[in-house]
């Protein structure tokens, strides 16, 4: 199958920067400006996309659909793409058995069903270590789209939701343990001994006060959207019969900011 136009749903600060990756490559990059805010469009067209109005539309004239977009709105986005016999990238942050669940939607629609994660921040040249996972029977087939401009893509073996199991692994910890320094430090504050805390920390964990800083200044810019893969993590658990609890709790950390 020849990959020569790709479509995006949707060009946040991640999507953009993956599209003006594979945009870079050589590759035409479609996005759908429908229900689309202005701050969407300044990034797609600093990152070079051409709008194909809706994701009916996008669909139709594309080889491959990726989709990057908060991970409450993943499934929705699939269905909004309706028929379409591509190849599907779901390159969100949700549990495998979402994953399964946007894989059923695509595949019944006609489309094939490519499973991924980013891990990283947006990619910003050659020299950008952001990784793109890949899993599932067709992921070798679309890593080249995305190896162009310093996104390193890796395929990996076992389920075809592998993608997503790593994801959540990996949010786990880094916004888990996010949280929980959130949620300790807004303690000490509510009991006054934030500043004591703050120079223990000082003397025997000394990364840890530029640590909560960056968590809470992360937190305040993109918590919003880490409520709902907080909770994807946490049914990732409990899937593995582990205890669920502390990143529900994480969720609610962050729908507190």
């Amino acid at each position: 199958m020849t990959i020569a136009t790709v479509g995006l749903l949707h060009p946040g600060a991640m999507g953009a920067a993956v599209g003006k990756v594979v945009a870079g490559g050589g590759r035409a990059v479609l996005w759908a400006s429908e229900g689309r805010s202005a701050q969407s469009a300044e990034r797609a067209r600093r990152a070079g996309l051409r709008d194909a109005g809706t994701a009916t539309a996008l669909a139709a004239r594309s080889d491959l659909v990726v989709s990057i977009c908060p991970p409450h709105g993943a499934l929705d986005t699939a269905r909004a793409v309706g028929p379409f016999t591509g190849l599907y990238v779901d390159a969100n942050a949700v549990s495998p058995a979402t994953a399964a669940r946007i894989r059923e939607v695509v595949e019944s629609a006609g489309a094939r069903y490519v499973d991924a994660a980013i891990i990283g921040s947006p990619p910003d040249g050659a020299d950008s270590t952001t990784r793109l996972y890949l899993s599932g029977p067709d992921a070798r087939e679309v890593a080249d789209v995305f190896a162009a401009g310093g996104l390193q893509a890796l395929v990996l073996d076992g389920e075809a939701t592998a993608a997503s199991a790593l994801k959540m692994a990996y949010a786990g910890w880094t916004k888990g343990t996010a949280a929980l320094l959130l949620a300790v430090r807004a303690a000490a504050r509510a009991h006054g001994v934030e500043d004591a805390l703050v120079r223990e920390w000082e003397h025997s964990i000394p990364s840890l006060p530029d640590r909560s800083a960056r968590a809470a200044s992360a937190a305040d810019e993109k918590g919003w959207r880490w409520v709902a893969e907080m909770r994807e993590v946490a049914a990732t658990l409990a899937a593995a019969d582990l205890p669920a609890g502390f990143h529900e709790a994480a969720a609610q950390v962050f729908e507190r900011r």
